[in-house]
């Protein structure tokens, strides 16, 4: 089975929404996909949760972008993550970035299947293709 890993870094949701498009079609495609969080994109992925966020250079088009999604029907960045778990992906909290902003595994949501640190990650990646975001 070919692997496919994201790493995700940005909490925006100009690139959760790629992140749940790609992991979701990789998975039913029957890839082994693994979402390695990182970075502020942690935050998203939290019990609290954030807000809806998208970088300065997009501020105007967001209305846009989310009136587009909600037009064309399209599931949420979370809905298509959840989708890609229930066909086997993996979603990981990276355990450095967790231990610096002070969450422990409890403190995450249910998206995310463990907390790990880079080493695991990248043994699980070996061998296949690898994307930041």
């Amino acid at each position: 089975m070919s692997k496919f890993s994201i790493i995700l870094f940005s909490g925006t949701d100009d690139k959760l929404i790629p992140v749940g498009v790609l992991a979701q079609g990789a998975a039913a495609l029957g890839m082994d996909v693994q979402v390695f969080v990182t970075g502020w994109a942690l935050m998203k992925f939290t019990k609290k949760g954030s807000n809806v966020v998208f970088p300065k250079e997009f501020e105007q088009m967001a209305p846009v972008l989310m009136e587009g999604m909600k037009k064309a029907n399209a599931p949420t960045w979370v809905d298509m993550l959840k989708e890609a778990k229930s066909m086997g992906a993996k979603v990981y909290a990276c355990s450095l970035m967790a231990s610096v902003m002070g969450l422990k595994k409890e403190d995450f949501n249910d998206l995310v299947d463990d907390v790990v640190g880079v080493a695991t990650f990248l043994q699980n990646a070996e061998g296949g293709q690898t994307i930041f975001i």
